[in-house]
């Protein structure tokens, strides 16, 4: 009876946990949709999440009230990157124009936590392995906070007096203290969370992008402004370029499938979406069905279904459930998406209950 009754709790708790799972689509977007200075119609900009998951196909808008796209925080035209504390979804960080604006009740308040000397930061990101620590990406270098970021110091030790800037950073989900940031002159790694960095790919223009494999922790992927893409099969220490991937034009993202173990996507405003199903050995484009010209400003891959996703600029967000063969409209009209950003489900009480 005990052993019975053991048995029940343990499958209950287990069926919890996978009703629990799973995770929120959030954007960072600026959404124009032919808004003209002195129009009495205003657009909402920042940060929306997607709710419920099947609005997506409804061409539902950034209006406020309607369903699907809920806007969160503040109007925020300047908005390039969010990251979540993964303690509690409700306090958030975002990299914009003044600065790193922090909440921690889910948008209701927020905080510029930067000085004057820390604006226009390109990308922020919270240690999974220590989640008080913050990195953020800066227009000449990159800053670190210990704190959930009430205080910053600037930890650039190995990067280049000139060639800094920094665009995107991505920390290591295995390894403590190890992170790669994407400069204008490569990538560059730090292996003690900041205080020394070395080049481990040199490159003549911007790293736009950098992501983990969620499959195998040792392959990494980088696309750049016009070097291409590049892939790392030891953890980001060297790098080889994907032959099969034009070159001449920027590539602005790149996201890998995790449900799929050999899908990848990148988005480009010239080559609009190209896929890969081998590894990034070979690159197919999958425009058809979105807007002409495919601008494609973002793309980004749902981890619980393989739905794909991509902005085309000015246009909507579009996704796809047969990786980019078909394409439907997912809302968001007349938007700029700088980022997808996929979150574990909040638990009651944190952002889900509060926006």
């Amino acid at each position: 009876m005990i052993r019975t009754a053991i048995t029940s709790a343990l499958l209950a708790s287990a069926a919890v946990t996978a009703a629990a799972a799973g995770h929120d689509l959030f954007v960072c977007a600026v959404v124009n949709d032919h808004y003209v200075v002195g129009s009495t119609y205003v657009t909402e900009s920042g940060l929306f999440r997607l709710t419920p998951p099947s609005a997506v196909g409804s061409g539902t808008t950034a209006s406020p009230g309607t369903p699907g796209w809920r806007h969160i925080g503040i109007n925020d035209v300047g908005l390039a990157a969010v990251a979540f504390d993964p303690r509690d979804p409700s306090v958030f960080y975002t990299a914009t124009l003044n600065g790193c604006v922090r909440t921690l009740d889910g948008g209701r308040h927020v905080r510029v936590t930067t000085s004057w000397d820390m604006t226009e930061p390109r990308d922020v990101a919270v240690d999974p392995h220590a989640p008080d620590t913050v990195y953020l990406a800066l227009p000449d270098g990159i800053a670190v906070s210990p704190d959930r970021g009430d205080t910053w110091h600037r930890c650039e030790t190995g990067l280049p007096e000139r060639g800094k800037y920094t665009q995107t950073l991505a920390i290591d989900r295995e390894t403590r203290g190890r992170v790669l940031a994407g400069c204008e002159t490569g990538i560059y790694l730090t292996e003690n969370g900041g205080a020394h960095w070395r080049r481990v790919l040199p490159t003549v223009d911007t790293v736009t992008d950098i992501e983990q494999s969620p499959q195998d922790g040792r392959v990494w992927c980088a696309v750049t402004q016009s070097a291409g893409g590049w892939l790392s099969h030891d953890g980001g220490a060297t790098w080889t370029r994907m032959a099969g991937l034009p070159g001449d034009k920027a590539y602005y993202n790149l996201s890998f499938d995790a449900t799929h173990p050999h899908r990848l996507v990148v988005g480009s405003y010239t080559y609009g979406v190209l896929t890969s199903e081998d590894g990034g050995a070979t690159w197919t484009p999958r425009n058809a069905g979105l807007p002409p010209g495919h601008h494609v400003w973002r793309v980004g891959v749902d981890p619980d279904s393989g739905r794909l996703y991509a902005n085309v600029t000015g246009e909507a967000i579009h996704a796809s459930a047969d990786f980019g063969r078909t394409w439907t409209s997912a809302g968001l009209r007349g938007s700029r998406v700088s980022r997808f950003v996929f979150v574990p489900h909040a638990t009651p009480g944190t952002i889900n209950r509060q926006q």
